[in-house]
């Protein structure tokens, strides 16, 4: 009788795992100029942020030169490799809310992409974004980072002068 309790809790641990396992959704990441994610024929969008728009800049010393927001070609130098997704909720077009990852081990949870992008300035944390994300926007805001700072063109612009 022992073993077959046993037997039975390594089943009930296995499909859980496995069931935790099947609701991330990991893949290869290209970013989209919406601030999106496209992993395996799905788009994500990184769950509790508001990306607002910023002057587009262009990466002219890599090819094909990326032109886009400030906050996608932050998130386009950040994604690399495989990136982790959480699904929070499915919109109603079909795409995932998720919060992502990069760098992803069994030993260190990775970089938090939304938390990145809000840390350094170029998105903003939404009222039902997780506390981290509130309290890495009153950082930035603070520090004048990104959207919170000069804008980087105004200063160019002002040496023309």
């Amino acid at each position: 009788m022992r073993l077959w309790r046993q037997a039975l809790l390594v089943v009930a641990t296995l499909s859980f795992a496995a069931s935790a396992a099947a609701r991330e959704l990991v893949g290869h990441a290209h970013v989209r100029d919406d601030g999106s994610l496209r992993i395996r024929e799905r788009v994500v969008h990184l769950y509790g942020l508001y990306i607002p728009e910023t002057s587009r800049q262009c990466r002219e010393w890599i090819r094909p030169v990326r032109c886009a927001e400030r906050a996608v070609l932050a998130l386009d130098f950040i994604v690399r490799g495989f990136v982790h997704c959480a699904p929070q909720f499915e919109r109603a077009d079909g795409s995932l809310e998720a919060i992502c990852h990069v760098d992803r081990t069994s030993f260190d949870p990775g970089t938090d992409l939304g938390a990145y992008l809000i840390e350094q300035g170029w998105a903003l944390a939404r009222p039902e974004a997780p506390f981290e994300y509130q309290a890495l926007e009153r950082i930035a805001r603070a520090r004048g980072r990104g959207v919170w700072g000069e804008p980087v063109d105004v200063i160019r612009d002002r040496r023309r002068d």
